[in-house]
């Protein structure tokens, strides 16, 4: 993930790209597993989903409010049949896509956990986490 600071009045606001605008086609929806540093400096996962709308990003956890499971059903599926709502694999709540508000289901009333996230650069970038470090291993050669 690249880090990039935002100017002027979010000057102090980290973002971190979390892919580019075109990586998702119009009215479609994407998941992704990120890594986060928690207050207490510990690795969370954080799987989150988000759908494009023309120039506008949506982004929301990957986790229905009714019972904790993913939203998809198979790798990427989280819009119902119509493409117009998101959707529970598990249970059939639909949500609305702008909101995250439950409009059907068993989690009438509730709604999916909201992800800050900002188009720059067409970059989708998400902000207010920490994204933890990737570190790549290093392997030792041997010297000769």
């Amino acid at each position: 993930m690249t880090e990039v600071a935002e100017s002027q009045e979010e000057s102090e606001l980290i973002a971190y790209v979390v892919c580019g605008l075109n990586d998702i086609p119009s009215r479609r929806a994407r998941g992704f597993h990120l890594v986060i540093v928690d207050e207490n400096g510990e690795e969370k996962p954080l799987p989150i989903i988000i759908v494009r709308w023309g120039k506008q990003v949506f982004g929301y956890l990957n986790i229905c409010p009714h019972d904790g499971v993913n939203l998809d059903w198979e790798r990427n599926q989280f819009l119902d049949s119509n493409g117009l709502r998101l959707m529970c694999g598990k249970h059939g709540a639909t949500f609305e896509i702008g909101t995250g508000a439950c409009v059907d289901g068993p989690c009438l009333g509730n709604g999916l956990t909201p992800v800050a996230l900002k188009v720059i650069d067409d970059d989708i970038c998400i902000l207010g986490v920490t994204l933890a470090e990737e570190t790549e291993s290093e392997e030792e050669t041997p010297d000769s």
